[in-house]
């Protein structure tokens, strides 16, 4: 068996692991895009390093686009075997797909104006709506903790990662003449205490151990100190400081958890009387797939669902769907707060909020989870004093704010801490994947005081025969 490390080796995004079997199949896991480079995002994900035809399955950790994102583009260029996946992740896929591919049309349109300016020909979008919609065919969902066989010599389990609806860690059990051998990828770990989702579970001892160690240089605030953080914000903005508050959030997961910490804030009476605009036709799309799967909810979700059957809901809370009522929002002159897409603030709507509002110092921009560092969002974080923004300069005037823990990806403790369910002395080898390289350096450290050993940190393309 052999395994390839085509995407998130020594950085974020792009999560891609090939394993090769003795047998001859080719199984994926996981097929996501590169973000937040720009042209050179575009072009590393059209450049794929194998043939998508050759590829008989693939295996999906979660929903998110930097891993799932490129299912469409290899349907579209001749895969045809199966996109194996938690029944969640399924039907987050099935609106998120087909919404990139969209962003890819509208992308490409305003690429094509600049590049014909130039004298340029056209290019094609890496993949189009009607893409997304058609690969959804090849998926097949499994409930967690089931045992699903691929073939004769391959199964697959999922395991709750708590680190969005669906996202499971995935243990595979690969029949070799040598014996059983059991991959674990954890894809992308949750914390241990969750807002909405049910707390990330153990899963099963490995042989080989593949981590994710995104946040693998700090420490997160609790819950309830960043909720407070989170009050304390929307009353500087909106009642000192009288301006808006703008939340970057991802359409999937951070978004649905800054509007139930609102929600809880709106019934305890801790909020100022202010509208609350979720700008983003996905994020509506999802919070009713979320609404669908309650068994994935933690049990304080559950309880208070009780007295409040809908924690996404509230009287002053309002969805937006149309570019109209989108553009609308910036002419209102009141304190509001609009979370919007997406959360890196390098595509969507958010883009042209950030455009209307980041010259003022009476708003707020409140940075909610990980933004890869060529980003827009990376570079406020940064504080850079003025950014491009469609191809304007504007001056970086609005408080910049940053509330980390709302991120679902553990900090090193906490992912430590859950990584103890593997007993290191039965590991045979251990690596290490999405982060930056000098993050993965100091979790490499880290982890090694908690017992593990044998651990690689694959650079892009890196081969290892196990």
């Amino acid at each position: 068996m052999k395994l390839t490390f085509y995407g998130a080796a020594r950085e974020v995004t792009g999560s891609k692991i090939l394993i090769e079997t003795e047998h001859g199949k080719n199984i994926l896991i996981d097929c996501g895009q590169f973000q937040g480079k720009g042209l050179e995002t575009d072009a590393q994900n059209r450049a794929l390093p194998l043939a998508p035809a050759s590829i008989d399955h693939i295996i999906l950790t979660h929903a998110h686009i930097d891993h799932s994102g490129l299912i469409p583009y290899v349907y579209r260029n001749g895969f045809s075997g199966s996109v194996i996946c938690t029944d969640a992740t399924r039907d987050l896929c099935s609106i998120m797909l087909a919404d990139a591919g969209k962003i890819q049309e509208q992308d490409t349109v305003t690429f094509n104006k600049k590049r014909q300016k130039k004298g340029l020909p056209p290019v094609q979008p890496l993949f189009t709506q009607a893409d997304g919609m058609a690969s959804m065919k090849l998926f097949i969902s499994v409930s967690y903790d089931r045992k699903f066989r691929i073939d004769e010599y391959t199964t697959v389990k999922f395991t709750n990662t708590g680190h969005m609806l669906g996202s499971g860690v995935a243990n595979v059990e690969l029949k070799e003449q040598e014996g059983i051998k059991r991959i674990a990828f954890t894809g992308d770990i949750g914390r241990p205490v969750n807002r909405i989702l049910k707390s990330p579970e153990p899963f099963a001892q490995a042989d080989f151990l593949i981590a994710e160690s995104t946040y693998g240089d700090r420490l997160h605030p609790t819950m309830e100190e960043s909720d407070e953080q989170l009050r304390q914000v929307v009353y500087r903005t909106c009642v000192d400081k009288k301006g808006k508050l703008i939340i970057p959030a991802f359409s999937v997961g951070r978004t649905q958890e800054i509007v139930y910490s609102l929600n809880k804030l709106y019934n305890a009476k801790h909020l100022p009387v202010v509208d609350i605009y979720v700008d983003s036709p996905l994020s509506v799309n999802a919070t009713n797939i979320f609404r669908l799967h309650p068994e994935c909810f933690n049990e304080d979700v559950r309880n208070a669902m009780h007295n409040d059957p809908d924690p996404f809901g509230f009287n002053s809370l309002f969805y937006i769907t149309s570019v109209e009522d989108s553009k609308r929002l910036n002419e209102i002159k009141k304190p509001i707060i609009i979370i919007s897409s997406s959360g890196m603030m390098e595509a969507g709507r958010i883009k042209h909020h950030l455009a209307n509002n980041i010259a003022n110092p009476a708003n707020t921009i409140l940075v909610v989870g990980y933004c890869a560092p060529p980003t827009l969002g990376a570079r406020l974080v940064r504080g850079e004093k003025e950014v491009s923004i469609h191809g304007t300069k504007y001056p970086v005037n609005a408080e910049i704010a940053i509330i980390e823990s709302y991120s679902g990806h553990g900090d090193y403790r906490e992912m430590a801490d859950y990584l103890q369910c593997q007993d290191p002395q039965k590991l045979r080898k251990f690596f290490l994947v999405h982060g930056e390289y000098e993050t993965q350096l100091k979790y490499q450290a880290y982890l090694e005081t908690r017992g593990f050993k044998n651990i690689e940190i694959p650079a892009m393309g890196t081969s290892f025969t196990v």
